[in-house]
């Protein structure tokens, strides 16, 4: 038996009042954080304030300001484990420092460190309810069986929660600590799994996973709302032109109007819900690549060099740059960092794993006789090879995929970040006469 950490997010609906109170509370625990590393930067970080002096900071801050003591003080131990954890972290090495939260940057949350107070309960096959801290009894969406009531137990059990807001609204994500049974091996097939824009998701068996949308728009334009109804795209494109319209009447270093914040709003909230689709066919895909297979092999990819502008410099312009923003912004629309992740952990879950192989001429390559050139690849979407020999033909994609098994298969598979790390941790801890 082993020990797993989940967290599973679920829609709130909640009364203005009860709206108006969460809103309180997380510019509470915002502005705590901010008071709270002005307090430990004016005082001196690298003496490292003890966190009993910081403690007592925080509470006779919250007997002093009124608007700060709308914040729990169990939320406002939350902000200071916190920020203790994360110049940890910092003096460690793992982050950088830890700075000032702005409000328009930083998302809004607050977090419900115990749950045995929060009193979970099911209530209708879609709603559940719990008490959130100076809020009350709120609904909250019920889309997957949680360890409350008679099946909780010591080892079951949530541990906590954490209030985040979007531009959708409030959501809860529960602390869930469960004891499982450790997964046995998966019995399923090895794959190659080859990423792109036009389709999203090639297998090396010839399957493959789209999201049954569009790509592009008809003027061959890539199409950014591919997630979005026509009616949405509609909507988001009035929005836009209005947003676009009522900023031209406001003056440099003006505060933004009433109107012109629900605008933005709207236009965050339509992207939002397009985010939200997006990722529940991600999970949906993944699970059901990793129910299927039990070893998925992917390309190393790096994205942010992928994504990189053509712009180029004054002295020396870049080409086609019109052409590449559309495609960086393609890359970026389809997250397949976000897909791989939510492979890896999902694989593990049922005893699978993930490999990672070197991205470098998989698409040139003929999967056929191993001929990589270059001109293999006529188009996006066609591969044909240009040995005389073999001239095999296929789309490009499928052709792609069974490159990337094939050299996970000739052992070319990649060693995990983590796995490097701790490789040259034991070398430097081997004697010499070992080496």
């Amino acid at each position: 038996m082993v020990e797993v950490y989940r967290g599973h997010n679920a829609r709130l609906s909640l009364e203005p009042e009860q709206v108006r109170k969460l809103d309180a509370q997380a510019h509470a625990a915002r502005a705590l954080w901010n008071l709270l590393h002005d307090w430990w930067t004016m005082v001196g970080e690298n003496r490292r304030v003890s966190v009993k002096d910081a403690d007592a900071v925080i509470r006779q801050a919250r007997k002093d300001i009124d608007w700060l003591a709308v914040l729990p003080a169990q939320a406002a131990q939350a902000v200071l484990k916190t920020y203790v954890q994360a110049w940890k972290n910092c003096w460690e090495g793992r982050a950088g420092r830890p700075l000032f939260k702005a409000r328009l940057r930083s998302p809004m949350s607050v977090d419900i460190p115990q749950g045995q107070h929060m009193d979970i309960t099911r209530v209708h096959r879609r709603w559940g309810m719990v008490n959130i801290p100076r809020a009350g009894r709120v609904r909250f969406r019920w889309t997957r069986d949680l360890p409350v009531g008679r099946r909780a137990d010591a080892d079951n059990r949530i541990t906590g929660a954490r209030l985040v807001k979007d531009a959708l609204g409030w959501h809860i994500v529960f602390r869930v600590h469960t004891l499982e049974e450790d997964p046995q091996l998966h019995s399923g097939g090895d794959v190659g799994i080859d990423v792109g824009v036009t389709v999203p998701l090639a297998l090396s068996d010839g399957d493959h996973h789209d999201h049954g949308r569009p790509s592009r728009m008809k003027d061959g334009k890539a199409d950014r709302d591919k997630w979005l109804t026509i009616e949405e795209k509609a909507e988001l494109a009035r929005c836009e032109h209005q947003a676009a319209h009522r900023k031209s009447f406001r003056e440099r270093g003006e505060r933004t109007s009433r109107r012109l914040s629900e605008t933005y709003d709207r236009i965050r909230a339509l992207r939002a819900r397009a985010k939200r689709r997006h990722l529940d066919w991600q999970h949906k895909t993944t699970t059901d690549i990793a129910k299927t297979y039990g070893t998925v092999v992917v390309e190393d990819l790096n994205i942010t060099n992928m994504t990189r502008s053509a712009r180029g410099k004054v002295e020396q312009p870049g080409k086609n740059v019109r052409t590449k923003a559309g495609l960086n912004r393609s890359i970026s629309q389809e997250a397949w960092g976000r897909t791989v992740s939510l492979l890896e952990y999902k694989l593990a879950r049922r005893g699978g794993a993930l490999h990672r192989v070197p991205a470098r001429g998989t698409s040139q390559r003929c999967s056929m006789c191993g001929c990589t050139t270059p001109g293999n690849r006529e188009s996006q979407a066609v591969f044909v090879c240009k040995n005389i020999t073999c001239g095999w033909s296929g789309n490009a994609d499928y052709n792609a995929a069974r490159n990337i098994l094939h050299l996970y298969r000739m052992g070319l598979a990649l060693v995990p970040a983590a796995g490097r790390a701790a490789v040259r941790r034991a070398r430097r801890a081997e004697p010499a006469t070992a080496r």
